[in-house]
């Protein structure tokens, strides 16, 4: 299809959506024929895909690629989100929101490398935000708090709890006492200024048992997002393990008069899960709920893999929720893979941001990222006259903290100038981990093939090359391609090797990471980014 023609596709009115049959026509379809969901996205910034059709609709993902783990503040008439960083630095991204439909990013909240940064907790309490924060590192798996009195930040530096549990979930009981719930079931009481834990860890919960014949991944009681509405405190929790079978992950929920108990199963368990491998969304689970904007209801806001693009991490979701008139909840019927009516009031922020970067001010925190960075990763990089300069580090990708970003498209491409010092090597590529990523890199000898984790020196510098080349990295739905320019992207010439990337994932690496679009400098001295253009393609 022409440029011209897949703008003029995208800029066309989207037809009128009839909510009561939650349908909408579609122009495309999914590259699987045994799939027929409609994938008719709005595009937002650089023809990114978003969520909110302009027709007072809305199609998942909420926020594309990978924001796993949603925790989701309501605060007046606004919403504030994270979710899990795991391994990339700065972390915690905080996103702002007026409709939980379009979101808009205001700053990273975690600055320090505490380690992999799983499932957090955002609240507020007496006027001032709270973030509880998992983190794993060799020989210290903590739950650390950091906290600010503007949302925005400052934020302060983290604050270990001295508890190596996981997925804390913030509520104050009816006693006022400050709480945090843990994963498998177990609580600890908090301290009144949310700093330091105040008493023993204690088991409250034994949860709720799925069928044995049902395929999951493990049991794995997580996530308990605790919720007071009307005269209980509600439990929603995971179960079933957030990867392995797409039938595997679920949304339960339990309830109690007291937050010390008992704890009751809804008989509406599970509120949300996947049910076949023909849905457009698997391993649906981690939910939040969250109170919608005006009198639009309540909502879930929750995690899953899109069918066949598994490699773009877990993308969050939003679903609709009614409570039943003896006080449980239940999801409404809404097909989470077609359009579903956006929340009725509330107004809509610009949604997400540019990947593009004219390396003209410092984006970190919003759009960059590095992979394990240490404290004085920072020290690293410098912004002057159009360009970033990036000291380097290590001897391949594996070992040099590249620094990357997030794609939430299923087609994409970046390109970016590189000026590498003659002892350096510099290269694009998809990262997934240390173990696991494909691109190819350059240096004064020529070209270095990665793949499967692996660099494999190929030699064939291109004619004209000297220390400068334009890159291009294309991933056409996990088929990687890389192209080459000597003269400024004037004359691009194909890489000899191409790639099938859709195992780069959790399933088959752990990590519970995505692939990433990257950029690395290795070896000895500096390398030279310029003008890196990120386009999503249809």
């Amino acid at each position: 299809m022409r440029l011209a023609a897949v703008l003029l596709a995208l800029s066309a009115p989207i037809a009128p959506f009839a909510a009561a049959q939650n349908t909408a026509p579609c122009t495309k379809e999914l590259g699987n024929p045994f799939l027929r969901h409609c994938q008719d996205w709005a595009r937002g910034v650089e023809q990114q895909r978003k969520a909110d059709l302009g027709n007072g609709s809305y199609l998942n993902p909420i926020m594309a690629g990978d924001h796993p783990d949603p925790s989701v503040l309501k605060d007046g008439d606004d919403y504030y989100m994270t979710f899990s960083s795991f391994e990339a630095y700065p972390g915690l991204t905080i996103w702002h929101s007026r409709d939980l439909v379009n979101w808009e990013p205001i700053g990273s909240a975690l600055k320090q490398y505490v380690g992999s940064v799983w499932a957090p907790e955002l609240t507020r309490h007496n006027g001032r935000y709270y973030l509880y924060i998992p983190a794993k590192l060799p020989g210290n798996n903590n739950i650390y708090v950091i906290h600010a009195d503007n949302i925005r930040g400052p934020w302060s530096e983290p604050v270990a709890l001295n508890n190596a549990r996981i997925d804390p979930g913030h509520i104050v009981g009816e006693d006022g006492k400050r709480y945090l719930f843990l994963s498998h079931g177990d609580r600890v009481q908090l301290s009144d200024d949310g700093l330091k834990i105040a008493g023993p860890v204690q088991h409250v919960y034994d949860g709720w048992k799925y069928p044995e014949e049902w395929d999951v991944e493990g049991y794995a009681q997580e996530g308990p997002k605790m919720t007071r509405h009307g005269d209980y405190f509600y439990m929603t929790l995971a179960l079933g393990g957030t990867a392995g079978p797409p039938t595997g992950h679920m949304v339960v929920s339990a309830r109690s008069r007291s937050i010390h108990g008992p704890w009751e199963n809804s008989p509406y368990n599970p509120i949300i899960r996947t049910e076949s491998a023909a849905e457009k969304w698997w391993s649906k689970g981690h939910a939040t709920l969250v109170e919608g904007p005006g009198k639009s209801g309540w909502y879930m806001m929750y995690h899953g893999y899109e069918n066949g693009f598994h490699a773009l991490g877990r993308q969050a979701l939003l679903a609709p929720i009614e409570w039943t008139s003896d006080g449980w909840f239940k999801a409404a019927a809404f097909d989470a893979g077609k359009p579903i009516p956006k929340p009725a009031g509330g107004s809509a922020v610009q949604h997400g941001m540019a990947l593009s970067d004219d390396f003209s001010s410092n984006k970190f925190g919003l759009q960059w990222s590095f992979f394990r960075g240490g404290v004085d990763e920072n020290k690293r990089v410098r912004y002057r006259d159009g360009l970033l300069e990036l000291d380097a580090k290590g001897g391949s990708p594996a070992d040099s903290s590249p620094l990357t970003f997030l794609a939430g498209d299923q087609a994409y491409q970046f390109e970016v100038d590189i000026d590498f010092d003659p002892g350096a090597q510099a290269g694009a590529l998809l990262f997934y981990n240390d173990k696991l990523y494909a691109g190819v890199g350059v240096n004064k000898d020529g070209f270095i093939l990665h793949r499967y984790g692996m660099d494999q020196p190929r030699g064939g510098k291109p004619a004209g090359m000297a220390n400068k080349l334009r890159m291009r990295v294309t991933n056409d739905r996990h088929i990687l391609t890389i192209h080459t320019s000597t003269d400024q992207g004037k004359t691009w010439h194909k890489y000899g090797v191409q790639m099938e990337v859709s195992g780069y994932n959790h399933n088959t690496a752990y990590g519970f990471m995505s692939l990433r679009p990257a950029i690395y400098a290795a070896g000895k001295g500096k390398v030279r980014f310029t003008n890196l253009v990120y386009r999503a393609l249809p």
